[in-house]
């Protein structure tokens, strides 16, 4: 994808677990990725039990099961169903006020 290339995050298939722990690495410190997530074996064992191909939201609670199973995407792939659901449980998430940017001093 050209927005990849863009952002500098084309990566080999990975052929071992090292090299996949390798990539997910890269991607936390880069993004500053704040939550902790797994990452699958090279038999893509949870990919397999999850049905999570092409996309599909999972909630897992603090006790590590799953609390919220999204439909399969693209069609029945509803991120606002999943946020519904963990304001219904946890409350509406406030957002800090974004502050807009001061205009840059024109040149002379």
């Amino acid at each position: 994808m050209k927005s990849n290339v863009k952002d500098d995050v084309c990566y080999a298939q990975p052929k071992t677990l090292e090299q996949r722990m390798a990539i997910a690495n890269d991607f936390t410190k880069r993004f500053k990725y704040p939550l902790p997530f797994g990452v699958d074996d090279m038999a893509n064992a949870a990919d397999l039990a999850y049905s999570a191909w092409p996309e599909r939201l999972y909630i897992i609670d603090e006790h590590g099961h799953i609390a919220y199973r999204g439909g399969m995407g693209p069609f029945n792939y509803k991120p606002d169903e999943a946020r519904a659901w963990l304001a219904g449980r946890y409350g509406e998430v406030k957002h800090p006020e974004k502050t807009e940017a001061a205009p840059a001093p024109k040149k002379s």
